[in-house]
């Protein structure tokens, strides 16, 4: 049976086990590198995938798990053989061959320098290779970059007809300081499992899962979480609890990992990550002893059923439009949208900041004329700084090229903040341009009822998963009642849903036209907003400042205009969300209105003096490193060291800007990207300081030195250790990843090393970091400092370190320690 047919069953699909820990099991020891076995020991391969068929596995992964271009010299070579063994030891059974993906392995932009059109071409060899050479599908699994998952499933949508299972994993992060001791559960590149959701599942993965990092107790609020974002199916593949990082070994036996597995619900394909063995998986089979997957038969439309309007037209009189059918609203789909980090539910009125936009402001178009990155991501910061809901960015204005400035505009914000944008623009080459790179779900803004514009921007809605804003107007314009832009927005909402567009991924602007040149043109518009709201039940846009143009004092018109279109159903006010009188009629609105319950976050937003609060007009240093704003900071940076001495400088505002930064870090407001580029735009100051002055050129006396340990080739978290120790003036000595003990011992020696960071991320490799320990204690007085995925604070002093670095913020903090305290 084909996998989407296992799909639409109501039966249980079961997946594989591990086969890393699988292959170290039977082989007796470490492994470093577990698809060199296609070659030198292919039994074993066949093996263990013959076992996993055996104990009740539906499919069962290839053994191409990190088989890539950064890793392999022949891609395709290294997976035709891969999958051969995998399919030829599964002839005799009925389990299908999964081509396994993971990440490249390394740090997409902007945290790192591997672009997303790299990420992509790099997917695309390993997906192509794959359906050549026979796999039945496959799963993007252990994915920890939602921008870099983005890439392998457009990669394999794009070039391939196999369907997918996109996974990632996450981490249980304490957010006691937000949520009186909740979990949040994020990525590590802090993604929420909403955003992994509504982005994928918009891309048209066939099946979202979870897989890794934690055991299976720990996942179940993660798990009811995602099944409450997503009606595609689900897959669960746990490990066997955490492992002990001085054994390596996991904790759960496959008995109680069946049952903790059991007692999930909803769940349509059921496996086992690190650490389970085919025992596990048959035990699990057991366990489970064919019940029904409860949530039915599930589709790629969200498995709901739509109920609204089929017919429209005039009635015999010709002035009132009539509708047959129930309202739209009736399926209960979720209206979100999302950046990586951040997801908005259009539950209740969001703020679309409208200040990236060219029209009627000059220094803005002159900035996109000049390819002003600094000036955009200012106007970007104070907005987000207004605590506004989504970004608009809108690049459309005469002698700018649309089609490549919209995606390095995109690339920009998104570099800075992980909120939902709107890509305003007309221009659909320009739009599938930056649809490409936006990491998140969007809203495309927008087509209008035009057959030409819905033609040309509905499909690439559909296919990047956008959300998207019809105009009621076509090529007589904009009608002048309020009837006639209803049945606009009635063709446009049949277009889309057409073409597979979910209903509430459709939001209606009935446009606002300026009330001093046609006055009753804002009535017109607010029964419009009404009638969309009650005859189709669709999310509602509007250009609000648009009402008050050519008038005077046109913030007592903005405001006025935007309580009444609150109150007729409005849902997406797009203004400026730095004038407060415009953010506080939202605010009291959504009291007004029973959104805010007990009008908690009025209160707390009134009682906070920086949220919300308007951005300052002379930004300072600390303003631009906590930004992320490189430009504006140098040239701060410049001014300064011309007046004031470099050191003061380093030690009152730098070093403090990055420590409100680690904070803000730590406590989960702010996430990997922005820790990195407001790391960047610090070094970058630090930069300018050392080329004026040489005399403080990286100290030797603070001198670090790095390595990932022998036998570990990961070595992401080191690098960003790195950035952040640079960035705090720290001269770094990175020796690498895979590094020996004794290279690392007689380079402590020869530099007279102060501090050494030692990084691991697999289990296996933990001895070798005990070794380095011991050889480097045992001869010098060098500080030790141990990090990684499976390290431990009680690991870290068993084995001898003198720090436990949980994270980069961290190893800042013991540096600082040893240097300053």
């Amino acid at each position: 049976m084909k996998f989407l047919e296992l799909l639409k069953s109501d039966k249980i699909i079961f997946a594989d086990g591990a086969q890393g820990t699988e292959f170290q099991r039977l082989k007796g020891g470490h492994i470093e590198n577990p698809n060199t076995l296609n070659f030198t020991d292919p039994d074993l391969v066949g093996q263990v995938a013959q076992s996993y068929a055996n104990a009740g596995s539906g499919f069962v992964c290839a053994n191409t798990f990190s088989i890539n271009k950064f890793n392999v010299t022949d891609v395709e070579a290294e997976i035709k053989q891969a999958l051969s063994i995998t399919k030829n030891a599964l002839k005799n059974t009925n389990a299908l061959t999964a081509l396994d993906v993971t990440t490249l392995g390394q740090l997409l932009e902007p945290a790192g320098t591997l672009t997303f059109e790299e990420a992509y071409e790099a997917y695309k060899e390993i997906m192509t290779a794959g359906e050549k050479h026979g796999a039945d599908l496959v799963i993007i699994e252990t994915m920890t970059d939602l921008y870099e998952t983005k890439a392998a499933l457009l990669a394999l949508k794009e070039n391939t007809k196999l369907p997918v299972i996109c996974s990632m994993t996450f981490d249980r992060l304490s957010r006691a300081a937000s949520g009186g001791g909740t979990f949040d559960f994020r990525t590590f590149t802090g993604t929420p499992v909403t955003c992994m959701a509504a982005t994928l599942e918009g891309l048209g993965a066939d099946a979202l899962g979870i897989n890794c990092s934690l055991g299976p107790k720990e996942l179940k609020p993660l798990v009811d979480e995602l099944l409450s974002c997503t009606n595609l199916p689900i897959m669960l593949k746990p490990n066997a609890g955490l492992p002990d990082p001085e054994t390596g070994k996991f904790p759960m036996k496959a008995q109680e990992f069946a049952a903790a597995m059991a007692e999930f619900t909803g769940v349509k394909i059921m496996g086992g990550c690190c650490g389970t063995t085919p025992k596990f998986i048959e035990t699990l089979v057991g366990a489970i002893n064919n019940r029904p997957n409860e949530r039915g038969i599930l589709n790629n439309s969200n498995g709901r059923l739509i109920t609204a309007p089929t017919v429209c037209g005039y009635s015999k009189g010709g002035n009132a439009p009539f509708f047959e059918g129930g309202v739209g609203e009736a399926d209960g789909g979720r209206a979100v949208v999302c950046g990586y980090s951040k997801a908005v539910e259009n539950n209740r009125p969001r703020i679309i900041g409208e200040r990236i936009n060219p029209t009627g402001k000059k220094l803005m178009k002159q900035a996109l004329l000049d390819n002003d990155m600094g000036y955009i991501l200012k106007q970007a910061a104070e907005q987000l700084h207004a605590n506004v809901d989504i970004l608009d960015i809108n690049v459309g204005a005469a002698g700018i090229d649309e089609v490549a400035m919209l995606p390095k505009v995109v690339k920009a914000v998104q570099s800075i903040t992980g909120v939902p944008l709107q890509l305003d623009s007309a221009n659909p080459a320009a739009l599938e341009a930056a649809l490409r790179i936006t990491n998140g779900k969007p809203i495309v803004n927008s087509v209008n009822a035009e057959d030409e514009s819905l033609d040309a921007i509905l499909p690439l809605v559909k296919k990047y998963g956008a959300a998207v804003v019809g105009l009621t107007l076509d090529k007589s314009g904009i009608p002048p009642t309020a009837e006639g832009r209803l049945l606009l927005a009635f063709k446009i909402y049949h277009r889309a849903i057409a073409l597979g567009i979910k209903h509430e991924d459709i939001f209606i602007d009935c446009l606002t036209l300026t009330a001093g040149a046609e006055q009753s043109g804002a009535i017109e518009t607010l029964k419009a907003v009404r009638l969309v709201k009650e005859k189709l039940g669709l999310k509602t846009v509007l250009g609000v400042s648009n009402i008050s143009f050519g008038l005077p004092e046109r913030g007592i018109i903005n405001r006025t205009f935007l309580a009444n279109a609150l109150q007729s159903g409005l849902d997406l006010p797009i203004m400026n969300p730095n004038e407060k009188d415009m953010r506080d009629t939202v605010r009291a609105f959504n009291v007004l209105a029973g959104y805010d319950k007990n009008a908690v976050e009025f209160i707390s937003s009134a009682s906070d003096g920086a949220a919300g609060s308007p951005p300052p007009t002379n930004i300072s240093l600390e303003y631009a490193v906590l930004n992320g704003l490189k430009a504006e900071a140098v040239e701060i940076t410049k001014q300064l060291i011309s007046q004031t001495e470099p050191l003061e400088i380093i030690n009152t505002q730098l070093i403090p800007a990055l420590d409100k930064v680690g904070a803000l870090f730590e406590s989960g407001k702010l996430f990997l990207p922005q820790l990195m580029l407001s790391a960047e735009t610090a070094a970058a100051c630090f930069e300018i300081i050392k080329f004026k002055f040489e005399n403080i050129n990286s100290e030797n006396n603070k001198k670090i030195l790095l390595a990932t340990v022998k036998g570990d080739i990961h070595d992401i978290g080191k690098n960003i250790v790195r950035t952040l120790l640079e960035s705090y003036g720290y001269n770094v000595i990175d020796l690498g990843r895979d590094v020996d003990s004794s290279v690392i011992f007689e380079e402590v020696k020869r530099q007279n090393i102060k501090l050494l960071g030692l990084s691991a991320l697999m289990t296996p490799t933990l001895p070798a970091m005990e070794e380095t320990t011991k050889l480097v204690k045992s001869a010098t007085d060098c500080k030790i400092m141990v990090g990684g995925a499976v390290v431990t604070e009680d690991w870290a002093k068993k084995a001898g370190a003198d720090f436990y670095g949980k994270d980069a913020k961290s190893a800042v903090d013991i540096a600082n320690k040893i240097w300053y305290n």
